[in-house]
């Protein structure tokens, strides 16, 4: 029997609904970010460089780009004869097939996996937060409180905290209790959605709830424990961590990456972020181009100008080109004397010569404020914008599109171009 004494179960099946048609084909954590990543390297990286060599990866929408990104784990080191990484998709039953219905449903389909390894502790990771954190120094928090669930939390503006699980707690950091999205928060103690749990408790937990419909942590299996008397601590991390589920996040955590001192290193020798890399040329920049403040991508070409962007690999900017406060991620091509401002463009992305994206004044999404704000114009991989035309502000298009599709060449402002067969 093999004996690991903690292995991770990183959750990785979210639709990632917040990102609109950036993640119209992907799952959120296969998205692109900082030029060279995708949103899962962060917690698998965090796992290799705990010294956690086991981890499970519950995959279910859009899997394809996840599963070939991670394939048998060698960028994080993690191809291992016993343990590595393994991606756990919702698999055919002999009675029934079942898509995972929640975080702990998805955790329960997989006990038998959890059990192979036969561990004391799991360790609950969810895909798409970045953050760099050494789970082993929570491990031992776990262990001097003699804790049956550790709970990762971190101190949020109180008037931001009803988004969260709030911990109310002792001068321990024991949990005395525990509410899920308050609308009153009673304290600013935020779970972060990392858990250690001890497995014969968790396993205990997952047999007692199975049958609560979408069973979840947050809902279910952590006041289950709390109602069971179990023994609940909040282990408190002060470091970067942000949660990309919306577009606005997803932008500014791109943009700190620039700043002058980021707030987030991708740089540190000591923690390094893994990822599968692909063998490709050198970027190239030309003579004429200008770039200030940015980061650019291997076997990107740079003929325009980029000022405060975060440019992915095998870019193309051809020449008078202007690229502002963006993203662009892989494959993608501004053509000449275009002009893109406060815009996130998804993979191999087409956009035509002097097409303007980003300007005029803001107005509110008529396809979905809640996702598209901040005044972003946001455009989803393999779409084609045809040259000239002009994009407003909150605006989302997605596909291949042409001139008719733009009323006298313009998209106005919290306007939204989605062509058949995309999704939104």
């Amino acid at each position: 029997m093999m004996k690991k004494e903690m292995i991770a179960m990183l959750l990785a099946g979210g639709q990632g609904s917040r990102l609109g048609v950036l993640t119209a084909k992907v799952a959120k954590p296969a998205v692109a970010f900082g030029g060279k990543y995708r949103i899962i390297d962060f917690p698998l990286s965090n796992c290799i460089n705990s010294g956690i060599d086991t981890v499970g990866v519950l995959t279910q929408y859009q899997p394809l780009r996840l599963n070939t990104h991670i394939g048998i784990g060698i960028p994080w080191d993690l191809d291992r004869n016993i343990g590595g990484v393994t991606v756990l998709p919702p698999y055919e039953k002999s009675s029934n097939s079942e898509w995972y219905t929640g975080t702990a449903n998805a955790i329960y389909q997989n006990i038998d996996f959890i059990d192979l390894y036969n561990p004391d502790y799991v360790l609950i990771l969810s895909g798409d937060h970045i953050y760099k954190m050494d789970y082993e120094i929570m491990l031992d928090y776990h262990k001097a409180n003699n804790a049956d669930v550790t709970l990762a939390a971190m101190p949020v503006p109180l008037e931001e905290a009803s988004r969260f699980g709030i911990l109310i707690t002792d001068d321990d950091n024991k949990i005395n209790e525990f509410e899920e999205k308050p609308a009153n928060p009673r304290s600013n103690l935020a779970s972060m959605g990392i858990y250690i749990f001890s497995w014969k408790v968790l396993k205990e937990a997952l047999i007692k709830m199975k049958d609560q419909q979408g069973c979840d942590f947050g809902k279910h299996i952590i006041p289950y424990c709390f109602n069971n008397d179990k023994r609940l601590f909040a282990y408190e991390f002060n470091g970067y961590w942000k949660d990309v589920g919306t577009l606005s996040s997803y932008w500014e955590a791109n943009m700190e990456l620039i700043d002058i001192i980021p707030e987030f290193n991708l740089y540190e020798e000591l923690w390094r972020i893994y990822t599968k890399a692909d063998m490709i040329p050198p970027q190239y920049i030309s003579s004429d181009s200008v770039i200030e403040r940015s980061i650019i991508g291997e076997g990107s070409e740079i003929h325009g100008h980029v000022k405060n962007s975060v440019i992915g690999s095998g870019v193309t900017i051809e020449e008078d080109a202007v690229v502002e406060n963006s993203i662009v991620m892989a494959g993608s091509v501004i053509n000449k004397g275009a002009k893109v401002s406060k815009a996130i463009i998804a993979e191999n992305v087409v956009i035509g010569e002097n097409a303007i994206l980003g300007v005029g004044v803001e107005a509110p999404s008529k396809l979905d404020p809640k996702v598209y704000a901040s005044d972003l114009v946001t455009v989803g991989e393999n779409s084609y914008i045809p040259g000239g035309v002009k994009v407003g502000k909150n605006t989302a298009i997605s596909g291949v599109t042409e001139i008719s599709d733009y009323e006298n060449g313009e998209l106005p402002g919290g306007g939204y171009i989605i062509k058949a067969g995309e999704d939104r």
